[in-house]
Order: structure tokens, then C-alpha cells, then sequence
């Protein structure tokens, strides 16, 4: 009994970490025991990651402007911004008439059933070209609202 208790004192707890430096100088991590004979092995007694370390980001430093830059003065700027705030409004406005128009485009083609429609798979297919449309113009609205929240 008091052999097998000794014996389990001298082994290393099974979280033991060993750092071994090669004779090229490179570190090697390892927790394996055996590993470790007839190398130049020390014991870790933390916590290791073995993950490369995420350099802290360095503070970016805005690149001067050539002397012969173009500037343009903020008056004209916030022209610049007016229009086009204001042509991004009007396509807005535009975008949303034809949204309308193609829902009522919609409903009008889901109200109409022809002759020849007995197969649903049919009125299916006549109507995914307006369906098509519906959802383009919305996908239009949204990102015009995206970019006109975008405008300074």
C-alpha cells in the first residue's frame, strides 16, 4: 500500500505542463512525462495558451494629404451633400411609387384565373414574375432608406 502511494506521489498531477527548449532554442510545450527525459525541460506551474497572442492594435495614423491634394471647402461639401440627399430622396419616392404600383400589379394578376390555369403550378408561374418585381422594389426601398441614413 505505501508503494503504490509513493508511487503516486512522484508522478506529475496529469495537468502538469512542461516548456523543453530544443538546441536550436525553440520552445516545445508538451504533458506528457516521458517526453520530457534527456531534455531541457522545466515545469509550468500556470496556465498556458498555446494560441499566438493577438498583437494590440496600434493607434492608426491618418496618412497626410499630398500639398497638391484637391480640398474642397465645407460650404461646397455640404452642397454636395444636399444634393445628394435630395436626388436620393426623390429616388426613394420613385422606388416606392413603383413598389405600390407593382402590389396592385399583384393583386390584380392574383384575382384573374384563366381557362387553361387547372394546374395551381400554373397560376404559380404566371404570378412569380410579379411576385419577382414585389420583392425587388422592396429590397430598392430598403437600401435607399440604408444610404439616406448613411448622408451626413
Amino acid at each position: 500500500m505505501i508503494a503504490v502511494l509513493a508511487g503516486a506521489l512522484s508522478q506529475p498531477a496529469l495537468g502538469d505542463t512542461f516548456k523543453c527548449i530544443d538546441a536550436n532554442g525553440r520552445a516545445t510545450y508538451t504533458n506528457i512525462n516521458e517526453e520530457t527525459r534527456g531534455k531541457n525541460c522545466s515545469l509550468v506551474m500556470r496556465e498556458i495558451s498555446v494560441v499566438p497572442a493577438i498583437p494590440p492594435a496600434r493607434a492608426a495614423k491618418p496618412a497626410p494629404s499630398p500639398s497638391d491634394f484637391p480640398k474642397v471647402d465645407p460650404v461646397t461639401q455640404k452642397n454636395r451633400d444636399e444634393d445628394r440627399r435630395r436626388i436620393l430622396q426623390n429616388e426613394l419616392s420613385g422606388e416606392q411609387k413603383a413598389l405600390a404600383q407593382a402590389k396592385a400589379d399583384l393583386i390584380q394578376q392574383e384575382s384573374i384565373r384563366t381557362g387553361d390555369e387547372r394546374n395551381y403550378q400554373r397560376v404559380i408561374d404566371r404570378l412569380q414574375p410579379y411576385k419577382d418585381a414585389v420583392e425587388q422594389h422592396e429590397k430598392n426601398v430598403e437600401a435607399l432608406k440604408r444610404e439616406l441614413a448613411n448622408v451626413r
